[in-house]
């Protein structure tokens, strides 16, 4: 693959280092291999914001956090204060999760709102929010409602999963999100992407950013 194609598949990938035990050696290196294979963003626990932003300034790499993660049962009012403080950190992408049990309840009026007051303090502050599924606890049915809710509630990506729970990413899954929220919304397909034909098989499913703590494996396989 030539620079440019190789740069693309790149530009897809949030480099993600969402472990409990991360050491701050651990959260530099990961800066440090996005700033040299060109990731869309380094995805980090909220505590890791600040060092990653000053890793990566004057750089195109992003810094994505998580809010409500990994279980999405905090209060609607925990996860927009999150959000507001990891903005005001220097993040610039929020992956929040839903409240899956309000979901599997059928309180879908409660999953929107739970969503739209997050994306309401990323889109006052020019971030980016994606809305955490947890894809392997839905029905498809479920799976549907949740992208037709974070697509009603604003939001600007939907993503499979946190990667913490029984199952990561499906091409099925991606499928069915991207068929649900049309060629306009973000799919991020995450967990379990662990090579290069598991992300070009999430890609060719519809997505358009790939959640990834292999990312380096990929992009050493793509480069052989």
């Amino acid at each position: 693959m030539d620079e440019s194609g190789t740069s693309a598949i790149a530009g897809l990938i949030d480099h993600t280092l969402l472990r409990a035990d991360a050491t701050y050696q651990q959260i530099d290196t990961l800066c440090q291999e996005a700033l040299q294979y060109g990731f869309a963003a380094v995805c980090v626990q909220p505590v890791h914001v600040r060092r990653c932003v000053e890793a990566l300034r004057g750089s195109s790499v992003k810094v994505c956090t998580v809010a409500g993660f990994p279980l999405g049962a905090t209060l609607t009012s925990v996860k927009a204060f999150e959000a507001r403080e990891a903005i005001a950190s220097g993040a610039t992408e929020i992956d929040m999760v839903i409240h899956i049990g309000a979901l599997k309840s059928n309180d879908l009026a409660y999953v929107q709102d739970d969503i739209a007051a997050v994306v309401s303090i990323c889109h006052q502050h020019g971030a980016l929010c994606k809305v955490i599924l947890e894809t392997c606890l839905l029905s498809d049915m479920e799976k549907v409602n949740a992208c037709r809710l974070a697509q009603a509630a604003g939001a600007d990506f939907v993503k499979t999963s946190t990667g913490f729970s029984s199952g990561g990413a499906t091409v099925e899954d991606v499928r069915l999100m991207r068929q649900t929220v049309g060629p306009a919304m973000g799919v991020k397909a995450a967990g379990g992407i662990r090579d290069l034909a598991a992300l070009r098989a999430m890609i060719d499913a519809g997505a358009n950013r790939i959640g990834a703590s292999a990312s380096v494996k990929i992009m050493q396989e793509l480069l052989t």
